[in-house]
């Protein structure tokens, strides 16, 4: 049996230690066996499913279909049942690792990185949050007529509102982790919680209510979102039925 081919067939082709068997005409152990005795190390799984995908020696398991939303619901609530269940140690190994990945990447890979993140902050307060978009599609598929990123909506102020339900005249501002933690430092986030109570002041002086839904985190399940938007569908069913006097036309949703 010639070592160097097979050998040539893992490294060079990128062949799997299954595949090369089948084509000699052995079994995969043993290919193995050759391999380590050469001093070859030997691919983990993972990687040898992104070969043969790359290569189109195998199909992903998801290619080509599309999953139904309690399919996604149930994905999402897994995956953030994991995250919440994660320990300490475990939480800090994950933040460890992608501390190492980012100090072993070249500078230029960290400033492209550091590029593309503030471009799509920037973008974010252009066309709006994931968040704002979702709430946005969904409301809008349930009937309502909503105004996004509305402005001039009160005269003489600069303000820009999340979104506007003109009919019920319901503002709904979408808050997200930098309205609450210091992401960009203690100073910038006692202005910006300082200009969200005069918005909110200013918007229940003229007759608006205002709805403040507070996310802490970048990251919501589609479950939460599945929650949020029908804690959002059945309080503007109730304003529609009859608009709350003024103590009642401040609402929060935490998420």
């Amino acid at each position: 049996m010639n070592e160097q081919k097979i050998i040539a067939l893992y490294e060079e082709d990128g062949k799997s230690t299954y595949e090369i068997a089948e084509e000699i005409g052995t079994y995969p152990n043993k290919i193995r066996r050759i391999l380590q005795k050469n001093g070859v190390q030997l691919k983990s799984r993972s990687q040898a499913q992104k070969n043969a995908l790359d290569g189109g020696r195998a199909k992903h398991p998801t290619d080509g279909k599309t999953r139904s939303k309690e399919e996604r619901i149930k994905i999402s609530n897994s995956v953030h049942k994991y995250w919440k269940s994660m320990t300490k140690k475990e939480y800090q190994a994950r933040v460890d690792g992608a501390k190492e990945r980012w100090y072993n990447m070249s500078e230029q890979e960290r400033k492209n990185i550091s590029s593309m993140a503030i471009q799509a902050i920037q973008r974010a307060g252009k066309e709006g949050s994931k968040l704002e978009k979702f709430v946005l599609s969904e409301l809008t598929g349930a009937g309502y007529s909503v105004e996004f990123h509305r402005k001039n909506l009160i005269p003489n102020e600069n303000l820009e509102i999340d979104l506007y339900i003109p009919a019920l005249k319901t503002i709904i501002e979408i808050d997200g982790p930098s309205h609450f933690l210091p992401i960009w430092g203690e100073e910038k986030l006692q202005k910006q919680i300082k200009s969200d109570a005069q918005k909110t002041g200013l918007i229940l002086s003229k007759g608006y209510l205002i709805i403040r839904v507070k996310s802490v985190t970048d990251f919501v399940s589609l479950s939460s979102k599945d929650k949020l938007v029908k804690n959002l569908l059945e309080r503007l069913e109730s304003i529609s039925n009859k608009f709350p006097s003024k103590p009642n036309r401040y609402v929060e949703i935490e998420l």
